[in-house]
């Protein structure tokens, strides 16, 4: 038989099913384990790091979305990307074959490193620093002590940092910050948004490991804003004379912050020379993205600039 539904039954039903739903909110917080068996993707190596193909990029993690003038996109990725989140991002990716994530070094994300790995994870970290390079190095040679007892696997010096000591023409702070961190013994590198600075270290001889510079076209619409909006000014230049550059060379900004859909960035890269391909995603997308880039290495059967890693 049926009995009346007062107030008593609504409010003792909502508490019970809200407790549920804390509960449950509570047990979904514990940021997923790695599993045992994962995916592959092929890897190259840099010095005696083995990197997987595809790296999982940092930006999005740190919500810095470069989203042009749409400046509600950085408060969404803030609240979609929480810590709990960023971790589950971190465990995808390894479960789907990328075995490295390239990051700066904002604390807090660091401090969330420190946890994934103290937790279980193993992706590898390359980071670079932003303190100033300057005469003395002690703020910079601070960070990547930090960063390499933190359990940084390579630190390189930052696009922003190198684009403007190459116009300055200071190559001889990108060379010691270079050998800042080749003295704690990890792999050192150079960033770069500029071709510019590929050019300075090659020219100067200067001894990075590895080359982190931006690569995609121009054939996306807001590419003509210069508005936070094209980060590798000259591609064609730069597949050029990165054929002449025998360091590995890990491209980014690929998919020009989501501007080109991932299958068109990744071929573009691979087939122009990129040993690596650093994409920004988000949880939901990295299963499909690895998918389309295994078979687009697959399907690569030669190119102009040979495999440096």
């Amino acid at each position: 038989m049926d009995r009346e539904f007062n107030r008593r039954d609504f409010v003792t039903g909502t508490v019970l099913a809200s407790a549920a739903m804390a509960l449950g909110a509570q047990a979904s917080a514990q940021p997923p384990k790695p599993p045992a068996t994962q995916n592959t993707l092929p890897k190259g190596k840099i010095r005696d790091l083995e990197v997987s193909r595809v790296l999982l990029g940092g930006n999005l993690l740190t919500h810095f979305t470069h989203s042009r003038d749409l400046k509600y996109v950085y408060s969404l990725a803030q609240h979609y990307n929480t810590d709990e989140k960023i971790l589950e991002t971190m465990a995808t990716a390894e479960a789907n074959g990328i075995n490295t994530l390239s990051i700066h070094n904002p604390p807090h994300a660091m401090q969330l490193l420190k946890r994934y790995r103290k937790e279980g994870g193993k992706i590898q970290y390359i980071i670079c620093p932003t303190a100033p390079v300057e005469p003395g190095m002690a703020k910079y040679t601070e960070e990547v002590l930090q960063l390499v007892d933190l359990g940084a696997d390579a630190i390189y010096l930052w696009g922003v940092r190198a684009d403007a000591l190459t116009s300055a023409k200071q190559i001889d702070l990108i060379g010691k910050a270079v050998d800042v961190a080749k003295a704690q013994g990890v792999p050192s590198g150079v960033g770069g948004h500029e071709l510019d600075v590929v050019v300075a270290c090659e020219k100067n001889k200067i001894p990075a490991d590895f080359y982190i510079k931006t690569l995609h076209h121009h054939n996306y619409p807001s590419a003509k804003l210069n508005y936070d909006s094209m980060w590798c000014k000259n591609p064609e230049e730069t597949i050029e004379f990165m054929k002449t550059v025998e360091k590995p060379w890990i491209a980014f900004k690929t998919m020009a912050a989501g501007a080109i859909p991932p299958r068109d960035a990744i071929q573009y890269v691979f087939q122009n020379g990129a040993d690596f391909a650093l994409l920004g995603m988000f949880d939901y997308e990295i299963a499909e993205d690895v998918k389309i880039a295994k078979e687009v290495l697959s399907g690569i059967k030669e190119r102009a600039r040979p495999w440096r890693a």
